[in-house]
């Protein structure tokens, strides 16, 4: 680790490391034709469905992380382009049901393996995918993602 790093916050080196990956996946992406915020979608999707499920645009920004409205603006741009199918649900008419077209499918499984081969160059110094250390920092992750985070406590803390 370089000195800048071992003085840099945590919040910092997490900044960092998630915009090297967003700008990695984007670059590696781009020659099937999307950004880093579609493979999240089309990826997602393609998860959901193996499980059965087709989920709503709600369902889909829950999972995902992403603000409904961005969702929605990504499902559009997605279904324009012919990979993705909008679909009213019958049992509530304000919601949009998604599935992977044919042409979905195969972009996002190419779009998959793509990103799963980066994936292991990242991981590489972990000892890989498969790795001990890959699992502790897997559950390292999954426990900050599970911490709730208030930016208004933050706030009336730094005004006290």
């Amino acid at each position: 680790m370089s000195s800048a790093a071992e003085r840099a916050t945590a919040g910092y080196l997490v900044w960092r490391l998630s915009m090297k990956w967003r700008v990695a996946v984007d670059r590696a992406v781009a020659p099937l034709g999307l950004t880093h915020a579609q493979y999240v979608l089309v990826a997602s999707l393609h998860g959901l469905a193996r499980s059965g499920e087709q989920p709503s645009q709600r369902r889909l920004a829950d999972h995902t992380g992403l603000e409904p409205l961005y969702v929605s603006k990504l499902a559009r741009t997605l279904e324009a382009a012919g990979l993705l199918a909008r679909t009213r649900d019958p049992r509530d008419p304000r919601a949009m049901r998604l599935a992977l077209t044919e042409q979905g499918q195969d972009v996002a499984r190419r779009a998959i393996a793509v990103v799963q081969r980066l994936l292991d160059q990242l991981l590489e110094p972990l000892g890989g995918q498969g790795s001990e250390r890959t699992r502790q920092f897997k559950d390292e992750l999954a426990l900050l993602l599970d911490t709730p985070l208030d930016p208004r406590t933050a706030h009336d803390k730094e005004q006290s």
